[in-house]
Parts: structure tokens; sequence; C-alpha cells
């Protein structure tokens, strides 16, 4: 499906609330270090309930050795300094999709290095700052897999079953 990349996360029940959104929704989760936190960490434990058996997660030294260890065709990265809305791109499977810590976002360097094909953000009101990490994450992985039409789902609707 997707890649959820976190760059340097920094509070464990978010990144716990995503592992739980990568198992339901087939996305692997790639971790970018450092952590603000320790995998075995309760709180980061309790967000994913027992979904971490289900999750693809994968942990990467820094921002250098995740690039070259998947060298992303495609990479978006989400950010309040976007220059477009998450809904304005076309997601294909196997896109990576690059989330920065809480308290900082992506760095000025990264967002300006050329690397991304596109850094989008997502629309609030005046005066916001930003939006929840697991709930932007959610957001915009549920978005691209509204585009490939919910590929691999299976939805309980009104009685039946709707196997896509």
């Amino acid at each position: 499906m997707f890649n959820i990349v976190l760059f340097e996360p920094e509070i464990p029940p978010n990144t716990g609330n995503i592992i739980r959104l990568a198992s339901n929704t087939g996305c692997r989760l790639h971790l970018i270090q450092p952590l603000g936190f320790s995998l075995d960490e309760k709180n980061l434990l309790r967000a994913g309930l027992d979904y971490h058996q289900y999750s693809t997660v994968v942990v990467h030294e820094n921002w250098d050795a995740f690039i070259n260890r998947c060298q992303p065709a495609k990479l978006y990265a989400y950010s309040t300094k976007g220059h477009s809305f998450y809904t304005n791109t076309r997601y294909m499977a196997g896109d990576y999709l690059v989330f920065g810590p809480e308290t900082r976002g992506l760095p000025e360097t990264m967002l300006g290095s050329g690397q991304f094909d596109k850094v989008l953000t997502l629309p609030m009101v005046a005066q916001s700052r930003s939006l929840n990490l697991s709930n932007t994450v959610a957001i915009v992985v549920y978005e691209a897999w509204h585009q490939l039409g919910f590929a691999a789902a299976q939805t309980v609707i009104e009685g039946g079953v709707d196997e896509r």
C-alpha cells in the first residue's frame, strides 16, 4: 500500500496510534531516528494495542540511511509550510508519505532540499498552528487510499460485506 515515514517522532502515543493505523490500512511504517522514546515504552504499546504484531515497522538510523535503503520513487512531505493541499496530488501504491516531529515539523533544510516530489499541507482555519500528528497521518492515508478505491479493503456496510 503506502509507506508512512515519521522523521524523528517524539510522542509515543502518536506513534502507537500510527502503528495501529498502518496495520489497519496495510501501510508500512518507517521510523527515522533519533526517536523521542523507546520502542518498548508503555505509552507506545498501550496506544498501539495488540496491532504491533500485525504491523511492518522499519527503524532507520537516520534520513540518509532511509533514503539509501528504500530509494523511494515518490516522496511527499507534509508541513504547515506546504504549497498545495494534500488532496491536490495523485497518490499511487508504494508512495512515501513523510511527516515531521510533533514539536517542530520537518526542518526547512529538508523541505527545501529538492528531495520531495511535493510539500503538501492540510487546510486549517486562520491562527491555527498545526494538527495532531496521528490525526494528520490518518487524514492523508485515508485520502490516498480513497484515491485507490480502497484497494484490498473489506468493509462491513449495511449488513453486508463490500469487498473491493
